[in-house]
Parts: C-alpha cells; structure tokens; sequence
C-alpha cells in the first residue's frame, strides 16, 4: 500500500493534468528520445513565444487522466518517454510548433505519438493538415481583410469620382 502522502500528490498531479488537458482547446502527446537539452530548450522558447504549456509527464498517471476524459483511445501511446503540449487560445499553434520541431530532428529523435482537439482524438494525418493552417491571428487577418476589401475599394472609387468632377478629398472633408 503507497504512503498515503505520496498517494495524495499523485492524485493531484492526476487532477491537474485532467484539468489542463480538458481546459486545452489542443494538445499534443510527444516522444522526445534524443534531443539534447539546448535543443528542448529551444523548443520550450518557441511554444511559450505561442502560449503553449509543455511539460514532461508520467504515463500512468497521464493514463488516469485522460481515461477519466473519455479518451482512452490513446492509451496505447503512453509508453517511453513522454511530453505533453496543449494550448488554451489558438488550437493550431501546439501542432504548428512540434510539427515543425519534429521535421527539423528528424522521427528518429522527437516523435509525435497522438493528439486531441476540442475533446476529440486526432489521427496523425489530421494533425499533419492542422499544422499546414496558418496560426490564429493570420486566419484573422485574412477574414477581416476579406471584409474590408469592398469597402476600401468602395472609398477608392468614390474619391477616384470626387478627383474626377474637379474636388479633392481634403476639400470635401473642410466643407463638411
């Protein structure tokens, strides 16, 4: 029988990673085998620069946690080495980053073992065509530039117009 201490610590560690990974909007499992502590700390600057939580975990308790989800369809991935990405804001940045890292090491090194999105497992091909998406803030900006487009081009023509009957924008604008 454990110590009851330890016992209690395992179980919050078990609570808190239930917590962080229904919390997250995407998460990514990965093996890490192989990369040497300059280059894991290269990779921890760049998903912090994305707001990405990452952390090594233990598996039998990470195992806990998400059977505790309903995702115990990734079981069989949590053996090895193991770490855990997730990300609360922009879904795609986990996958983006460690998708990234993982081409540059090489699958020998840093492999992606399985992922999740919105409660959901994602099979490796899926997480492959998420991380081709631009981030969050560029998908924003395509859509507000797509809205704003006939409008600007709106105001273009109608100075084009006002330029043409012999006034200028800056005169209209005093004569208001």
């Amino acid at each position: 029988m454990p110590n009851a201490k330890v016992l209690s610590e395992k179980q919050a560690i078990v609570a808190e990673l239930t917590q962080r990974i229904k919390g997250a909007s995407s998460g990514i499992f990965v093996d890490y085998k192989g990369i040497t502590v300059a280059q894991d700390s290269e990779l921890r600057g760049e998903l912090r620069k994305n707001d990405v939580e990452y952390s090594v975990i233990k598996n039998t308790l990470c195992r806990r946690a998400i059977d505790e989800l309903g995702l115990s369809e990734m079981d069989p991935i949590l053996n090895g080495t193991t770490s855990l990405a997730t990300s609360k804001g922009d879904p795609i940045a986990p996958f983006r980053v460690i998708t990234d890292f993982a081409k540059k090491m090489g699958e020998d090194k840093f492999n992606v073992k399985a992922g999740f999105m919105d409660g959901k497992v994602l099979s490796l091909s899926e997480m492959s065509e998420i991380s081709a998406l631009p981030s969050l803030d560029a998908l924003y900006a395509k859509v507000l530039g797509t809205m704003l487009a006939p409008i600007s081009s709106l105001a273009i023509v109608i100075g084009q117009i006002l330029e043409q009957k012999g006034g200028s924008l800056e005169t209209a604008a005093v004569a208001e």
